[in-house]
């Protein structure tokens, strides 16, 4: 390819359909975050730059992210559009592709098949035809019958020659779009379509993050059972926090609080089991009062929600993965820690430290994720 090759990836929304409490895309998937499977599928000799939109709030964590690949961000904007623009004000490529973060199933098949489009045709389209049969309604009536020949399912990536997709974008002036094929198609000309995949979803809810663990909903002995799951990106520091323990090392975590990975997983475990909400609703990322904020006080506050919805914490097993720092020596510590704050006992409670062997997220050194499963006792008569 004599061209030069950028992409954007729009990763500067707030996810709440997907119901975490923070954006969607920092949110683990397969032991990382879900942002990170789709900065790798554009690390290619192929593309030049990238380009990665955030919003302030997810400013540090996604720039931890992007750091490892050389990927540059800029701040996104109230909208979609605004930080697409943004970002095409940031790229020097001939041809630029336009990606959602919330797409990391993307193939590298399909980014050369959108590449080569816009190539040939100057533009570059994932999407799939309609299989389903297509109707119009109002009122929750039937109006009429689409030709599902004509009727396709937009995706990303979106190809365009760089400068069109520029000119047509300061053309569409204050106008907000929730797709670049349909500014495109409105100011520069018909958009050519690349056959999509099936298995290039967009993570919307919750429901559409394959889970490293399953969810355990049933009870056991009478015992409310709960799983929780966190990852945070290193960042340049002094130390991580790990089970409310100051552990030494030439990192940090990039999160809004101090990142203790161990005793977030904890508490979505906890408040899991109770049927409860997760840290997100009781703890917003874009609330000013937790920046920076200490785990072990957080934690205080969840043991004080189970009691008043009449439980207490019985039994936690909690495994942690990172390559580095070697965490044997402070699990005695930890465990000394998370007793003295739950409750439970100290044959009660378990924290289990490995590596990945050197494979993904965790073992090529980008950071940390914990997984716990707890157990919660019912209290006699709501409260002891």
């Amino acid at each position: 390819m004599n061209e030069k090759i950028s992409v954007i990836i729009c990763a500067a929304g707030k996810g709440e359909r997907a119901g975490f409490g923070k954006n969607k895309l920092l949110a683990p998937l397969y032991g990382a975050p879900a942002l990170w499977h789709t900065l790798k599928k554009f690390n290619k000799d192929f593309i030049h730059e990238v380009v990665v939109t955030s919003s302030e709030t997810d400013f540090n964590e996604i720039s931890a992210l992007c750091k490892p690949f050389g990927y540059s961000v800029v701040l996104g904007g109230e909208t979609r559009t605004q930080s697409v623009k943004n970002a095409l004000n940031e790229i020097t490529g001939d041809i630029v592709l336009i990606h959602d973060g919330a797409r990391p199933f993307v193939t590298e098949e399909l980014i050369l098949k959108c590449i080569q489009s816009v190539q040939k045709f100057g533009s570059g389209v994932c999407a799939l035809k309609s299989t389903d049969t297509v109707v119009s309604a109002a009122y929750g009536q039937i109006c009429g019958t689409l030709d599902r020949n004509e009727i396709f399912r937009v995706q990303t990536p979106q190809g365009f020659l760089t400068e069109d997709i520029k000119r047509a974008y300061a053309l569409a002036g204050d106008g907000i779009y929730t797709d670049d094929s349909a500014v495109y198609c409105e100011y520069i000309c018909p958009a050519r379509i690349v056959e999509g995949d099936e298995n290039n979803v967009k993570l919307t809810y919750k429901s559409d993050y394959p889970q490293d663990m399953p969810q355990i909903p049933q009870t056991l002995n009478g015992d409310r059972v709960g799983f929780g799951v966190d990852v945070h990106t290193f960042c340049d520091g002094n130390g991580l926090m790990l089970g409310g323990v100051k552990v030494p090392f030439d990192k940090s975590f990039a999160a809004h609080s101090d990142g203790d990975v161990i005793i977030h997983a904890l508490m979505d475990a906890l408040l899991s089991a109770a049927g409860l909400k997760d840290i997100g609703h009781y703890f917003p990322t874009d609330d000013k009062n937790y920046d920076g904020a200490d785990s072990k006080e957080l934690l205080k506050k969840v043991i004080k929600i189970l009691y008043d919805a009449g439980y207490a914490a019985n039994n936690v097993s909690l495994t942690v993965q990172a390559e580095r720092p070697r965490l044997s020596p402070f699990i005695d510590k930890m465990k000394k820690t998370l007793c003295s704050i739950t409750g439970v006992n100290y044959d009660e409670m378990a924290i289990a430290a490995g590596t990945c062997e050197g494979l993904g997220f965790v073992g090529e050194g980008r950071g940390a994720v914990a997984y716990c499963a707890v157990t919660l006792r019912k209290l006699k008569n709501g409260k002891n």
